[in-house]
């Protein structure tokens, strides 16, 4: 969860990043701003005309989660997760209007093991953290050991507390506290206060539905991260004879996965052209690296054996690279 919190502050303008290709390649998701330049455009214009070499993989319209083919046409307010190395994803950020610099302050609110990890994460970076905390004990604890920290004993949920500390001017903002409720209730009144990102920390997975229609920014469920990663390793447990599923993430809650494989010797996929490959609907082959050089496909392109492919598809439940046929 601290992994994850890390790389939102310092790509603020999304909502969720999940890294692939040891870190190589991301797939992140943001928000149309209304007036950006992607309103109205069908997706097989974005490379062209923004000239950024992205593809987007997924598209969250209401409750409607699309892998789009190129004659989507993208709207405002959509929800959109796209793939690209690093520094195409900041070019295509300037490109679409929306500003991405990392943050330079945070306020936690809670200073439990997600916040001890994080600052240990954000130790060389230039972001500023104030850690509110209650309990003196743990507050004396937290200075000892993150020098670089200025921390707070004081009570988060304390209005005038957090004005005096800044919370109108800090440009991020985490409730990480142990309690969903009054977690939930800091986003919206930091919400109510600043332009700040915002960062919730959500323990209970079964009102997901209700929390994500909140102002409530990024929201981290502790729970579903870690069960990502059993899930990933039980795939690639299964599954060590054919392709090993290497990563998987879930990038909208239970209906769409991104799964990358590391291709075995599949002679039903090894060597054709992505075109003539008989796939099955909603999937999606969405970047392939090949010994460190990553492929945006299109249709002339293979898939070779000892590439790392990335897939994401609506279709959940992939055990293997030749599921992704028909």
């Amino acid at each position: 969860a601290a992994r994850e919190i890390s790389r939102l502050l310092k790509f603020p303008s999304a909502i969720k990043i999940d890294t692939f290709a040891k870190g190589r390649v991301e797939i992140m998701k943001f928000q149309v701003p209304v007036g950006s330049d992607i309103d109205d455009l069908k997706v097989w214009e974005v490379n062209s005309k923004l000239k950024c070499n992205v593809l987007i993989c997924a598209v969250e319209r209401g409750a409607d989660v699309v892998i789009p083919n190129g004659n989507f046409i993208l709207k405002s307010g959509d929800k959109v997760s796209f793939i690209a190395p690093p520094a195409q994803s900041m070019r295509f950020f300037k490109a679409v209007g929306i500003e991405n610099n990392s943050v330079k302050s945070a306020i936690l609110v809670g200073g439990g093991r997600i916040t001890y990890y994080l600052a240990k994460m954000l130790e060389d970076s230039p972001i500023k953290l104030k850690v509110v905390e209650r309990d003196i004990e743990q507050c004396r604890k937290l200075s000892d050991e993150l020098p670089n920290v200025i921390v707070i004993h004081g009570d988060g949920s304390d209005q005038q507390l957090l004005q005096e500390e800044g919370i109108q001017q800090t440009e991020a903002f985490a409730a990480l506290t142990g309690f969903d409720e009054e977690n939930i209730i800091l986003s919206l009144y930091a919400a109510s206060q600043s332009k700040a990102k915002l960062i919730t920390k959500v323990n209970r997975t079964t009102f997901e539905s209700v929390v994500n229609d909140m102002n409530l920014g990024s929201v981290i469920y502790p729970k579903l991260i870690t069960a990502e990663s059993i899930v990933q390793y039980v795939r690639a447990m299964q599954n060590s004879l054919g392709s090993n599923v290497e990563t998987l993430y879930k990038i909208v809650a239970n209906k769409a996965e991104a799964l990358e494989f590391r291709v075995g010797n599949e002679p039903s996929i090894i060597g054709i052209s992505l075109e003539k490959l008989s796939l099955k609907p909603n999937l999606l082959v969405a970047c392939i690296n090949r010994n460190g050089r990553i492929i945006t496909p299109r249709g002339k392109d293979t898939i070779e054996v000892g590439d790392t492919v990335i897939i994401v598809t609506t279709a959940t439940g992939l055990k293997d690279l030749k599921d992704i046929l028909k």
